[in-house]
């Protein structure tokens, strides 16, 4: 049986632990849940004896505090452990601890932010965990309903064209599991440049880019016994054509792959996935290759 690792929540909040929860009973997963918890105990002027008993004091308090939305939130007869960490870091230590335990995906609540100088918990962990990452929006379109995937089929890289398999049979699980309807979505990103010095013909190029794609589409409908009209194939920039689909139909869920670039190359390009993290009103899962 596979699990799911979730990251609790801060106070007074347990959208990643009820997504969580959620996804787990419908899945069949088990839950591992881990809490975090840190506090510059080392500035205060006690002895070692009572920051210790302080640090035991706030692990306890935390632990009592999402065990008891565990309890409000769980199945009844679903497996789920909890565990509270004394970690300042967290992406780093999930990125870590997932290097040695396998898990379905990493659950946890978005912060959709970031600067040049600040990277969010959300990008270390798409970047790095070796895990599929589920960023939970706070904030969701009213009546969400189907799972969207969307696939890249302009790739000639065998990594790339076995993503897309990847993304395509998770989504049908979750599709079925939440039962709901799955669409999927493709885009052709006429290049900007090439069509603005009229070195290119958009139309015919946009035309040619769905012929090439024709073959990959038919062998992923037989592959996963999808029908064609369930694959769209839309103009324009990847994260344009993914976030205008995925409000049109409302999607509750959007999974994708992400290339999972780091350091100053991923700051200054950034990835398909951030950037779409920052307009849909909805929980994406990420998959890399």
């Amino acid at each position: 049986m596979g699990k799911i690792l979730v990251i609790a929540d801060q106070k007074d909040s347990a959208i990643a632990t009820g997504r969580g929860l959620e996804l787990a009973a419908r899945l069949g997963y088990s839950v591992d849940v881990y809490a975090f918890v840190y506090a510059p105990l080392g500035r205060l002027k006690q002895t070692a004896a009572e920051r210790n008993a302080l640090k035991q004091r706030l692990l306890e308090d935390r632990e009592a505090e999402v065990q008891a939305r565990i309890d409000k939130l769980s199945r009844e007869g679903q497996k789920v452990k909890l565990k509270v960490v004394w970690q300042k870091d967290v992406a780093p230590w999930v990125v870590g601890h997932c290097g040695k335990t396998a898990y379905e995906m990493v659950v946890k609540t978005g912060r959709r932010s970031e600067s040049i100088a600040n990277t969010s918990t959300d990008w270390q962990l798409l970047r790095e965990c070796p895990a599929p990452v589920l960023i939970v929006a706070k904030k969701k379109w009213r009546r969400t309903q189907p799972v969207m995937a969307a696939l890249d089929l302009s790739s000639r890289i065998a990594a790339k064209k076995q993503l897309n398999a990847t993304i395509l049979s998770q989504a049908i699980a979750l599709a079925e599991a939440m039962d709901e309807q799955l669409h999927i979505i493709c885009a052709v990103e006429v290049p900007t440049l090439l069509e603005d010095l009229d070195l290119i013909d958009s139309r015919s190029y946009v035309a040619e880019a769905k012929q090439a794609m024709a073959p990959h589409i038919k062998a992923l409908a037989r592959q996963f016994d999808l029908p064609l009209k369930a694959f769209v194939v839309k103009r324009g920039p990847v994260e344009k054509v993914i976030t205008s689909q995925a409000a049109s139909m409302r999607a509750q869920m959007v999974v994708m792959g992400t290339v999972g670039r780091k350091g100053v190359r991923a700051k200054l390009i950034g990835n398909t996935a951030e950037r779409v993290l920052g307009q849909l009103k909805t929980d994406v899962l990420a998959l890399k290759p």
